[in-house]
């Protein structure tokens, strides 16, 4: 690991080029504080309107998953959520402000994004790579506290998502899947209230797809704020508070799995017949395609 000599060293280089503006980290969220909000956001992407006067609303100590099918507005939504995406249409807030009234700086702290997919053009290594998470911090004062640490925060989000094991590796000489892993360990590195993951679990195998909601489910027991997009419909009802199904650029449901997940919706949807049913032991919504005997 970088020496905290080291970790000090960096931060004070980054503190001098990127000036002395120190942006304000955010107050604790109490438990349901509205975190992200999209209301009325409509957006366009060239000549198409992809998403439709949206309202939507993610809540400090509450996963909240986007689900639907291929170009529903999935992806779309949790970049306008993210202030990656102008909208051309209504207004999107985090932390109770438009999102244009804060600095970069200022947004860095307040929320971390993960996208579908993660390329570096430098031969990084793994730790490095999961430090860059540690970045928006550079022109916080040094931390005296071991738990808020640079190196603390590095090798925690190392440990949740598997990759100690390889934190030396160059990054361009991993799988997909351990990719998309220190990927999200950049992310938790941040450590930011406001989580929001573009197709996590896309690359993953069964038990690392679990991890991670696992640890999506962490996050939001330790309070924040976490917007998910899936199309794995099982790990939304598995993990989730909330769902959010998409359909055609507007919400046609928003609420509860048991709630939200119905044969006659889903099938409707996603233009194929579905069945839903309780698990026998635990009792979570199981949602699997009708299929002939």
């Amino acid at each position: 690991m970088t020496s905290r000599t080291g970790t000090g060293y960096l931060r004070g280089l980054l503190r001098a080029r990127l000036g002395s503006g120190i942006p304000t980290p955010p107050a604790p969220s109490a438990p349901g504080d509205v975190l992200a909000e999209a209301q009325d956001v409509t957006v366009r992407l060239g000549a198409q309107e992809v998403l439709h006067g949206v309202s939507i609303a993610a809540r400090a100590g509450e996963v909240l998953a986007l689900v639907g099918p291929n170009g529903a507005g999935k992806s779309t939504l949790l970049g306008a959520l993210a202030a990656d995406l102008p909208v051309d249409g209504g207004v999107v807030r985090v932390h109770g402000r438009p999102v244009g009234e804060w600095s970069a700086p200022e947004l860095a702290l307040r929320r971390a994004v993960l996208p579908q997919s993660a390329a570096l053009s430098f031969p990084f290594t793994v730790e490095e790579v999961v430090r860059m998470g540690r970045a928006p911090w550079a022109r916080q004062p040094d931390v005296s506290d071991e738990e808020d640490s640079d190196d603390t925060a590095v090798a925690e989000a190392m440990a949740v998502t598997e990759v100690t094991g390889f934190a030396a590796r160059p990054f361009s000489a991993l799988s997909g899947g351990e990719r998309a892993r220190v990927a999200l360990a950049r992310v938790l590195a941040q450590r930011a209230p406001l989580l929001m993951l573009d197709e996590p679990t896309a690359a993953l195998d069964l038990r690392h797809q679990e991890l991670v909601l696992r640890v999506c489910r962490a996050r939001a027991r330790a309070g924040d704020a976490v917007v998910v997009v899936l199309h794995d419909l099982g790990l939304a009802a598995a993990y989730a508070d909330r769902v959010a199904v998409l359909r055609d650029g507007r919400i046609a449901a928003d609420g509860p799995p048991a709630g939200v997940f119905e044969e006659e919706l889903l099938s409707e949807v996603y233009r194929q017949p579905v069945e839903v049913f309780p698990h026998p032991r635990t009792g979570d919504v199981l949602i699997t395609p009708k299929r002939g005997s």
